[in-house]
C-alpha cells in the first residue's frame, strides 16, 4: 500500500509545547526506513511555474495532498481533504455548499466568490469576474492526482482571485502500464457514492507513448436534515501524449450538481436543539448547475534550454438556485460560456536562472437574472423592500488580457532569488435588459463598460542553509478586478462604478527542512488588503473597506516507532478591520475581528501502518476555534474539536476495504455560525452531522 501521509494541522495554538516536545523526542528516536523519507522536501509541485519544481527550493508556501493521500481520506465533500492543511477553513453548508477561507475570514457574496483561485491543473475552473462561492462543487476529486493549495497572494503567472490563496486539483494521468479500479461506500441517511478510473498507454512511433485514461463518479446522499438530498455526476476523459521533445495533455471534464437545500436553523445555539437541528425551515430550496470545460496543454522543447508552452481552453457553466438566504427568497439563474488561452516561454540561462514569459488571454460571455415569484417577503425589511417582479437581468461580456514575467536567478550556490511582474487588463461590457432605475432596494443601471487594469508584483528570496534546513521570504501583491455581480448587482444608494479592484499586500517568512527524523514548514505572514469589497448585515454594499490580517502557520509531520506516524497543521492568526463603519444594522470597528475568522484552526493526526503496509489506521482530530458571528463582536460562537477514524486495508493485491467513523463521540457542533442583524437579531447555524459509519471497497485490476 505504501501511504506516504504528509499532515498538516491547523492552530499551533491547539498543540501544547509540552505536547509538542513529547512528540519531537519520539520521532528523534524512531527508526527511520527507506519508505519514511522527507515528504515535504523531495516531493515535486507544479503549481507556481507549470512546471515541476522540487518543494524544497519552492520559493514561498505551499502545501499539498498527493493521490494517496487522497485515496485514503476519500473525502465526502472536498473540504475535508482542504481543511487538513495550514491556513485553510471552508465551512461547509447543506449538500455541496460551502465558503472557503485561506489565510482570511470565511468570505460571502463577490468577496467570497472572487477572493479565491480554483484551478484544474493550472487552469481556472471559472471565467475571471464569473466566480462562483460554491467552487469546489465543480471540482472532481474523487479520482485526483493531488490537491496543491498556496496561501496568500499567487504567483506572476495568476491573476485576478488568486488573492487570498488558490487550490489547484491536478487529474490523475494515464499509468504507464495501465491501471482500472472501482470503489463503492455507502452510509447514514441513504448515502451511496461509486466511483471508478481505467487508464491504458500504448507505444506509438518511435520513442512516443499515447496515454488514455477515463473516470466518473457519483453520489447520492439523502443528507441529515430534512429534505436536504444530494445527487452528483462527474465524469473526465484525459489523453496524454509524448515524445522526445513534445507532451500533451488534454482533458474534458462534466460536473452536474443538483441537490434540496437545507438553511439555516435559528434561535440560541439551534446546532444543539434536539427539536431543531435536523429540521429544515426552508424546504423549498434547491440548487442545480452544471459545468463542462475542456484544456489541452502542449508542451514543446524549441531547444535544451527553451520550452514553449500553450494551453487553449473552453468552458460552460450555468446555475439555478433559490435564494434562500435572502428575505424574499428569489430565484437566480446565471450561465457563462468562455474561452481563451494561456501560453509562456520557459527559458533556462546559464547559471541556473531562469525567466519564462507569459501572455494570457480571456473572452466571456455571461448572463444573470434575479426574479421573486414570492407576493410578500416575511418581515422584518421595510415594505417593498424585496418586490415582487423582476430584481435583475443583465448580461457581460468580458476580455482579460495579461502579460507577466517570473524569474529565477541562482545569485549563490545555495540562495535563489525570484521576481515576477503581471500586469493584467480587464474590460466588461454589460447591458441591461430590465428597465433602468430603483426596483425596491435593487438599482438596475444603464449600460456601461469599465475597465481595469492591476499590476501584481512579486519578489521572493530563498537560502538552503544545508540539505535539511531552507528559509524562504516573500513579498507580493494579489489583485481581483470586481466581480461582474459586484458592479452590476447594485442597491439603491450605490454610485455605479464605485467599486474598485482589490487590491492585497503581502509579507511571508518561512523556514522548511528536516531535523530528528521530522519533516515541518512554518511560516509567518502579514497582510494588509485595502478596497475590500462586501456586503453589511443590513444587506448593502460596502465598497471602501479595509482589513488587516497576520499569523502564524506551521506543518509537521515524521515517523514514530513501531509502525506509528503522526502529523500535524495548525494555523493562529488574527484577521482584523482596518476601517470603522458604523450603520444602523451594523456596528464596525477599526481592530475588532473580522466576523467568521476563528484565531485558531487545528488537525491533528496519529496514523499507524501494520501487517507489512497493507493496512493503515488513522485517528483525526479536528480543531476550529471561536470566532465572532458578527461584526460588532458581540455574538460569538464557542468552537468545537471533533474526532474521526478511518481504516484501510488491502485484502489483496486486487481487493481492499475500507471504512470511517466521523465525529466519533457524537458531538454537537456548527458547520456555520452567523447572525442576523435584521430586526431583534436571531442566531443562525448550519448543524454539524452526526457521527456517521462509511464502509466500502474497492477493486483494482
Amino acid at each position: 500500500m505504501g501511504f506516504r501521509i504528509t499532515s498538516i494541522f491547523q492552530g499551533t495554538a491547539a498543540l501544547p509545547l509540552a505536547g509538542l516536545a513529547f512528540f519531537m523526542a519520539t520521532a528523534a528516536g524512531a527508526e527511520e526506513t527507506a519508505g519514511e523519507k522527507d515528504v515535504l522536501l523531495d516531493e515535486l509541485v507544479i503549481t507556481t511555474t507549470g512546471f515541476g519544481t522540487p518543494r524544497a527550493t519552492h520559493t514561498g508556501n505551499i502545501a499539498k495532498i498527493g493521490e494517496f493521500e487522497m485515496e485514503f481520506i476519500r473525502p465526502a465533500q472536498p473540504a475535508e481533504a482542504l481543511n487538513r492543511l495550514p491556513g485553510v477553513g471552508i465551512q461547509q453548508g447543506s449538500g455541496a455548499e460551502h465558503l472557503t477561507a485561506i489565510r482570511s475570514p470565511v468570505l460571502t457574496g463577490g468577496a467570497g466568490a472572487g477572493s479565491f483561485l480554483y484551478l484544474e491543473d493550472g487552469v481556472p475552473m471559472r471565467a475571471a469576474g464569473f466566480a462562483n462561492v460554491n467552487a469546489l462543487m465543480e471540482a472532481m476529486d474523487e479520482i485526483s492526482g493531488g490537491v496543491e493549495v498556496v496561501r496568500g497572494p499567487g504567483g506572476a503567472r495568476y491573476g485576478s482571485n488568486a488573492e487570498h490563496g488558490l487550490i489547484n486539483f491536478l487529474s490523475r494521468p494515464p499509468a504507464p502500464e495501465g491501471d482500472a479500479e472501482l470503489t463503492l461506500w455507502g452510509g447514514p441517511h441513504d448515502f451511496f457514492k461509486t466511483s471508478g478510473t481505467a487508464s491504458r498507454t500504448i507505444a506509438g512511433e518511435g520513442a512516443a507513448t499515447h496515454g488514455f485514461r477515463g473516470s466518473f463518479a457519483v453520489l447520492h446522499d439523502g443528507g441529515f436534515r430534512a429534505e436536504s438530498g444530494l445527487e452528483q455526476q462527474k465524469a473526465r476523459l484525459r489523453y496524454d501524449y509524448a515524445a522526445p521533445d513534445t507532451r500533451i495533455a488534454a482533458t474534458l471534464t462534466a460536473v452536474n450538481t443538483n441537490q434540496e437545500t437545507a438553511g439555516f436553523v435559528a434561535g440560541p445555539k439551534a446546532y444543539k436543539n434536539p427539536a431543531l437541528y435536523r429540521t429544515n425551515p426552508d424546504p423549498d430550496a434547491y440548487r442545480d448547475a452544471w459545468a463542462v470545460r475542456a484544456a489541452v496543454r502542449i508542451e514543446r522543447d524549441l531547444s535544451d534550454n527553451l520550452t514553449l508552452a500553450l494551453t487553449p481552453y473552453a468552458r460552460k457553466n450555468s446555475m439555478n438556485f433559490l435564494m434562500h438566504f435572502l428575505p424574499g427568497q428569489p430565484v437566480e439563474q446565471n450561465a457563462h460560456w468562455s474561452g481563451g488561452l494561456l501560453s509562456s516561454l520557459a527559458a533556462k540561462l546559464d547559471g541556473g536562472h531562469q525567466i519564462i514569459f507569459g501572455l494570457d488571454t480571456e473572452y466571456t460571455d455571461g448572463e444573470l437574472t434575479e426574479i421573486q415569484f414570492n407576493t410578500a417577503p416575511p418581515s422584518p425589511p421595510p415594505p417593498n423592500d424585496y418586490p415582487q417582479g423582476v430584481h435583475y437581468d443583465y448580461t457581460v461580456k468580458a476580455l482579460v488580457l495579461a502579460p507577466y514575467i517570473h524569474s529565477e536567478w541562482r545569485i549563490a550556490p545555495r540562495t535563489l532569488f525570484t521576481a515576477g511582474l503581471r500586469f493584467e487588463y480587464t474590460r466588461y461590457d454589460y447591458k441591461n435588459n430590465a428597465s433602468d432605475g430603483i426596483f425596491g432596494r435593487f438599482l438596475r443601471i444603464p449600460d456601461r463598460v469599465d475597465e481595469f487594469g492591476d499590476f501584481t508584483p512579486k519578489i521572493g528570496l530563498l537560502h538552503e542553509f544545508n540539505e535539511g534546513f531552507t528559509a524562504y521570504m516573500n513579498l507580493a501583491r494579489g489583485t481581483r478586478a470586481p466581480q461582474t455581480t459586484d458592479l452590476y448587482r447594485l442597491q439603491r444608494l450605490q454610485v455605479p462604478g464605485e467599486a474598485k479592484s482589490e487590491k492585497l499586500d503581502s509579507i511571508e517568512v518561512g523556514a522548511r527542512g528536516r531535523i530528528s527524523g521530522i519533516s515541518y514548514e512554518t511560516n509567518l505572514f502579514y497582510m494588509e488588503k485595502r478596497n475590500y469589497y462586501f456586503r453589511d448585515a443590513g444587506g448593502f454594499n460596502v465598497t471602501d473597506g479595509k482589513t488587516d490580517h497576520a499569523g502564524i502557520e506551521v506543518e509537521i509531520s515524521a515517523p514514530l516507532a513501531f509502525g506509528f506516524d503522526i502529523a500535524a497543521a495548525g494555523t493562529y492568526a488574527r484577521h482584523t478591520y482596518a476601517f470603522t463603519n458604523i450603520t444602523p444594522t451594523e456596528t464596525i470597528r477599526d481592530g475588532d475581528d473580522v466576523d467568521t475568522a476563528p484565531r485558531t484552526l487545528g488537525n491533528l493526526r496519529l496514523g499507524y501502518n501494520f501487517n507489512e503496509g497493507a493496512g493503515r489506521a488513522e485517528l483525526e482530530w479536528v480543531h476550529m476555534g471561536s470566532y465572532w458571528m458578527n461584526a460588532a463582536n458581540t455574538v460569538k460562537y464557542g468552537g468545537h474539536d471533533i474526532f474521526n477514524l478511518r481504516l484501510d486495508y488491502d485484502l489483496s493485491e486486487n481487493l481492499a476495504l475500507f471504512g470511517k467513523i466521523t465525529n466519533i463521540f457524537d458531538r454537537r457542533y456548527a458547520d456555520r455560525a452567523d447572525y442576523s442583524d435584521f430586526g431583534s437579531g436571531e442566531e443562525r447555524y448550519f448543524p454539524g452531522e452526526d457521527r456517521g459509519l462509511y464502509i466500502g471497497a474497492t477493486l483494482r485490476y
